[in-house]
């Protein structure tokens, strides 16, 4: 198909939304079986895995197993993750990571950064070791490993002349069956995308959709995850009636630099995998905290860092946590961790000689579109791959570094699935799917309703649904986000489309997705923490939330 055929209309084989590692990963794999787009809102190389500073976990050495892995992964995600599901990714990572390399990407070698390597390999993977890993698994490039990635992929897709890459385009809907009245499967069909510089909105038709939007970071007040993350595909799915999974587990990175103008510059969990300790302040004394939550001391699965840091700094009255690495040489600090250790000098912290503010911050969402190990969704010839989906490997909590190789091989998966696949699209005539019409809709003279109710979602979901949660503090989030998304529909049909109103309206459907998984699940597990429901429910061992449209909310086992 030529994906130019018109001015307001594209065709495509498959349609990639978003362009962190699993877009492009699946633009680059689906290249070779016709034409892509690739849809991203911002600049190609704009998204969650540019900020991925630690690495991907993989076990590449024979000191390494996988079931090591996998058990470090099922321990880490509560009684949630689905066995098989991290099996299968687990054994993929080193084909992945060999994906990677021949696409131009160079890992970090011992060479790279020790003083003295007599004795070793020089050539051999410099692997990291990060919170919930009992051994070091974790390849990285430098501690930029995330954008050495986006450099690579971004390159590779350029040169490629199956893949057009419409940059400042932002998904508005996805097309599907439903919405011209198909008694058969639901299936997508493509998807309404923005230019966000014109507003125009071109109507986009493929034969397959990748949902790679990533994250939902700024649904809170305090996040890790850059601008883009407002989570479109979630709020795109759920409109076209996939399923939802597990969206009460939001992981809040313990980590990011404290300063005022730092915006939440994340400190990788590298750098406690090199020795550092978590420090509070009391009575005047900066002292170690973490070996009274976990015997793996600062060590721990994020969850349990997350909530020691949040619970110490209640208790105290503190505003942060401390970092403390200085019990190694600067010359090593500034080769392991040359950007993190130039970015927290530029904020007046070294690495060598200060310990270091840290707080916590929304970081990863464990939840997302329901999927398969394929990324296949509940809706016909539709993906979601990376963290916009919910495979069942991270559980109700995420292994650190995990999330670079399930995006690296679940896109991977979903490509190769749609080689497979026995059942057409539906034959219908493309003339009979509407162009996207703005109907009697006028231009607002009211912006400040959207810039209000963005401030407002993120404040309270920070407050009532944040790292530790009450069914008051829910109860309270839920009156409040009903009331908002009314607002907000109803300005979304009286005024014409613009790109903030459209993130809005993702923004507000996820933050009440959250909400609703977070008041069914009656328990505290891994990153859900109830103070009504303090224990582990055992009967919920293995059981999900999974949400539906038009709403209803059941916890039930797979």
């Amino acid at each position: 198909m030529d994906p130019m055929n018109g001015t307001d209309r594209l065709t495509c084989d498959y349609l990639v939304i978003g362009s962190g590692l699993a877009g492009l990963t699946a633009a680059l794999k689906a290249s070779a079986y016709g034409s892509v787009v690739v849809v991203t809102k911002a600049t190609v190389d704009e998204c969650n895995t540019k900020y991925a500073q630690g690495g991907i976990a993989c076990v590449i050495t024979e000191e390494d197993t996988f079931e090591s892995h996998v058990q470090d992964t099922l321990n880490a995600g509560a009684g949630l993750c689905r066995p098989d599901v991290v099996r299968a990714i687990v054994a993929a990572g080193p084909d992945r990571v060999r994906d990677l390399e021949s696409w131009g990407l160079h890992f970090t070698r011992r060479g790279d950064v020790a003083d003295d390597v007599s004795g070793q390999d020089a050539s051999e993977f410099d692997l990291g070791r990060e919170g919930g890993h009992t051994r070091r698994r974790v390849l990285h490039a430098g501690d930029i490993t995330g954008r050495a990635i986006v450099e690579v992929l971004v390159a590779r897709c350029r040169e490629n002349p199956a893949i057009t890459l419409l940059e400042h385009h932002l998904a508005v809907d996805l097309i599907s069956t439903r919405h011209i009245s198909w008694q058969g499967e639901n299936c997508c069909l493509g998807a309404y995308v923005m230019d966000r510089h014109t507003g125009q909105i071109k109507t986009c038709l493929s034969r397959f959709t990748v949902l790679a939007t990533g994250g939902v970071g700024k649904v809170y007040l305090y996040t890790s995850n850059p601008d883009v993350a407002t989570g479109d595909g979630i709020g795109l799915a759920y409109r076209a009636s996939a399923d939802i999974r597990n969206m009460e587990f939001f992981q809040f990175h313990p980590t990011c630099l404290w300063h005022p103008e730092a915006k939440s510059f994340l400190i990788s969990e590298a750098v406690r995998g090199e020795g550092a300790l978590l420090k509070v302040r009391r009575r005047g004394e900066f002292v170690e905290f973490m070996d009274a939550y976990h015997p793996m001391g600062s060590l721990a699965p994020r969850d349990i860092v997350a909530r020691a840091i949040d619970n110490e700094l209640k208790r105290s009255g503190e505003p942060c946590a401390y970092l403390d690495i200085r019990h190694h040489p600067e010359s090593f600090l500034k080769r392991r961790f040359p950007n993190i250790f130039a970015a927290c000098e530029h904020f007046g912290f070294n690495l060598a000689h200060d310990l270091v503010p840290v707080v916590p911050a929304a970081h990863y969402c464990c939840g997302g579109v329901r999927t398969d190990v394929n990324g296949c969704t509940t809706v016909g010839h539709l993906y979601a791959v990376g963290e916009v989906g919910c495979t069942g490997l991270h559980g109700a909590n995420r292994l650190a570094s995990n999330s670079l190789l399930e995006a690296m091989v679940v896109a991977h998966n979903a490509v190769a699935h749609s080689r497979l696949q026995t059942a057409a699209p539906p034959e219908i005539d493309a003339a009979s799917i509407p162009d996207w019409s703005s109907g009697n809709a006028v231009d607002s003279d009211e912006q400040i309703v959207i810039t209000h109710n963005w401030q407002e979602i993120r404040r309270l979901m920070w407050d009532y649904v944040g790292i530790v949660r009450s069914n008051k503090r829910l109860e309270r989030a839920k009156n409040r986000i009903r009331l908002i998304r009314k607002e907000i529909e109803k300005y979304y049909w009286d005024f014409i489309l613009t790109p903030d109103l459209v993130e809005l309206r993702n923004l507000a459907s996820v933050a009440e997705i959250i909400i609703d998984c977070a008041l069914a699940r009656q328990e505290s597990r891994g990153l859900h923490y109830n103070l009504d429901y303090p224990m582990a429910d055992t009967a919920s061992r293995g059981r999900d939330t999974i949400l539906r449209r038009p709403t209803k909310m059941e916890i039930w086992c797979e």
